[in-house]
């Protein structure tokens, strides 16, 4: 499902799962996102700072929580997010392995193949399956959540504008705020505090190109107030709030039917 039209060559996909973005980078400030990012220049090469480290080429990775900066020769880059707990352990790591192995160049094309497809079609309605085919030519492993935890994700995916907390959470799941806890970053590998914290921040992707008045924004999507909304954006992705919805005026946004439906029951 489109946004709104715009002729633009600036897209952004939004699936549950993942994210398939093509615009404007903004300036290489440091930002430590809650997802796997796969960027790929459209020309040119990318320039990754990982502690003081410089890799450049036409594909790079980073891995969940990894502080980073990230740099382009041409002003749009491509890039793919995943989110950790949509897949089991290691399986990210193991992708970006292969991703910036021996066919790091294939694997390249293979995404401005798929950035050339959506241009074209511009459409929202994909599987976490068939995004993955496009982007990476098969679809990756699943991880299987403990319906307790399912039922928390969903809960803080909400984004009804109520705070979502652990003791909520875990009265529903029938258990002590501590066993929550615990069962929580056992089935997805992150804390709670942490996963929610990530959550939040990335679905302000969905207003990115909309003229918002941010500070009713962030009530609405859960911040307590501005200075928090503002310091958390920033941690996520390197730049304020107001540079991102500035530098994505042009951008199309896309839904798939899940992420739609899941806005709907909110």
């Amino acid at each position: 499902m489109e946004d709104k039209g715009r002729e633009s060559d600036h897209l952004m996909l939004i699936t549950p799962e993942r994210v398939f973005y093509a615009g404007l980078l903004g300036r290489p400030r440091k930002r430590t996102p809650g997802c796997c990012h796969v960027y790929v220049a459209v020309k040119g090469n990318l320039h990754l700072t990982i502690d003081d480290v410089l890799s450049t080429g036409e594909l790079l990775v980073t891995l969940p929580n990894q502080r980073h900066s990230i740099a382009s020769d041409y002003r749009t880059v491509i890039s793919v997010t995943l989110e950790p707990e949509s897949m089991p352990d290691g399986v990210i790591e193991a992708l970006a392995a292969r991703l910036t192995g021996p066919d790091r160049a294939g694997y390249a094309r293979k995404i401005l193949a798929a950035y050339a497809l959506l241009r074209r079609r511009r459409y929202g309605d994909i599987t976490t399956a068939e995004f993955d085919e496009m982007c990476f030519g098969e679809a990756l492993p699943r991880r299987v959540l403990d319906p307790r935890v399912m039922r928390a994700v969903a809960r803080i995916e909400r984004f009804s504008g109520e705070p979502v907390t652990a003791d909520t959470c875990a009265a529903e799941a029938g258990l002590s705020a501590s066993r929550f806890l615990h069962l929580f970053k056992e089935e997805t590998g992150i804390s709670f505090r942490s996963f929610r914290a990530w959550k939040r921040a990335r679905h302000l992707l969905h207003f990115a190109n909309q003229d918002l008045n941010l500070a009713h924004l962030a009530q609405d999507i859960g911040y307590p107030d501005s200075t928090h909304f503002s310091h958390s954006i920033r941690r996520f992705y390197g730049l304020k709030p107001r540079a991102i919805f500035v530098g994505s005026r042009d951008l199309a946004i896309y839904r798939s039917t899940e992420t739609v439906r899941m806005a709907e029951a909110s």
